[in-house]
């Protein structure tokens, strides 16, 4: 009796059991379903969309900078050899027509001094032996001759005057300078680009290469760009044109092609063009980066998403759906247009291409 009472225990036990395992997996069934949905669903993440025609505008994007006009540029040199005595600009300063920007203590500017003074001296002392014999020659005191020859040493001696009095002013100085200072002056206005020398250097005149400041006037400047020799045909003298700029973001300024270069480049292979534009205020800086935008028109053109574009090495590629089967297919592109591409050959308008998830598909695909 006590050996059926404990068998009959250990049997409700298991019965017990097995109740609970079943009601166990009646509860976690509906999430085993669900996760079986989703991992199917990420076995197949791949959309097709059809190829469409779309309208859309022709555009050429340039690379581009900003130079200085060269025809308003000045190279500062120094007009005489000397000792650089003081800068009185820096890099970024703005600076008028005839404004000081250094000084040179020179021996030339003595010298140029002392020629003068003795020009003035033999000039005079020329002009009254001429007017002297002028006098004498109509009185018929002296021939002709020694009229003559007095009127050319006072023609000489004047000569040599204009001549010292120009080589004081080319150094920058007045007849009545009491200094061997020569004072560097600005060409013309415009802004300090850059400085090549510094106070107690010595300076070697002209004989120097490098200047020792360069002074650009902004008002007006250039943005030159690079048109690849794929694209040469489609730019031309005139042509209407946008500007934007990195500086900027969200200006723009109008104006046209204003010169093309006569060759290309050989190493970059591209072609230089010019837009000029005003520059009020001196914001555009040489050397910031721009972009030339050329319109060229409209066009209907082939366009798939972006995301069913897939570059293989130097191939370009889709996956177009060949009866349910994705097929890479070999295709050449254009411009990008709103998060599309333009397809200019490889494709159909109506044929399906794989859009999001393309990349998931191209490891396994035939190639026509």
């Amino acid at each position: 009796m006590k050996l059926k009472r404990t068998l009959f225990a250990r049997a409700a036990w298991l019965l017990g059991l097995l109740l609970a395992s079943a009601f166990s997996a009646c509860h976690e069934q509906p999430a085993l379903t669900a996760a079986t949905v989703n991992h199917q669903a990420a076995r197949n993440p791949v959309e097709f969309v059809a190829v469409a025609a779309q309208t859309i505008d022709d555009h050429l994007d340039l690379s581009a900078k900003v130079q200085a006009d060269p025809a308003r540029m000045f190279r500062v040199f120094a007009p005489a050899s000397g000792r650089v005595l003081e800068i009185t600009v820096k890099p970024g300063d703005s600076v008028r027509r005839g404004e000081a920007l250094a000084s040179i203590d020179s021996a030339d500017g003595a010298l140029a001094q002392s020629e003068l003074t003795k020009a003035e001296i033999e000039a005079q002392r020329a002009q009254r032996g001429a007017d002297r014999e002028k006098v004498l020659f109509d009185h018929g005191a002296v021939a002709e001759k020694d009229y003559i020859d007095a009127k050319a040493a006072a023609d000489s001696a004047t000569a040599e005057l204009t001549r010292a009095e120009r080589r004081l002013e080319s150094l920058g100085m007045g007849p009545d300078s009491a200094t061997d200072r020569i004072p560097l002056l600005a060409p013309g206005r415009g802004i300090v680009l850059s400085v090549g020398a510094a106070a107690g250097e010595f300076s070697k005149s002209l004989d120097n290469s490098d200047p020792l400041m360069t002074i650009a006037d902004l008002s007006s400047v250039w943005v030159v760009g690079d048109v690849f020799e794929k694209d040469i045909a489609k730019v031309q003298p005139g042509t209407p044109v946008k500007v934007t700029m990195d500086a900027f973001p969200g200006q723009q300024w109008a104006g046209m092609i204003d010169s093309i270069a006569g060759g290309l480049d050989p190493v970059t292979r591209t072609l230089k063009v010019r837009v000029a534009l005003k520059n009020p205020g001196d914001r555009m800086k040489p050397e910031m980066f721009a972009t030339i935008h050329l319109g060229l028109g409209r066009h209907t053109a082939v366009m798939v998403p972006s995301s069913a574009v897939i570059h293989e090495g130097q191939n370009t590629v889709v996956l177009v759906d060949n009866e349910g089967k994705p097929e890479k297919r070999n295709v050449t592109t254009g411009q990008a247009v709103d998060g599309k591409v333009e397809i200019t050959s490889g494709l159909q308008t109506g044929q399906k291409v794989a859009g999001n998830g393309a990349e998931l598909l191209s490891g396994g695909t035939s190639q026509p």
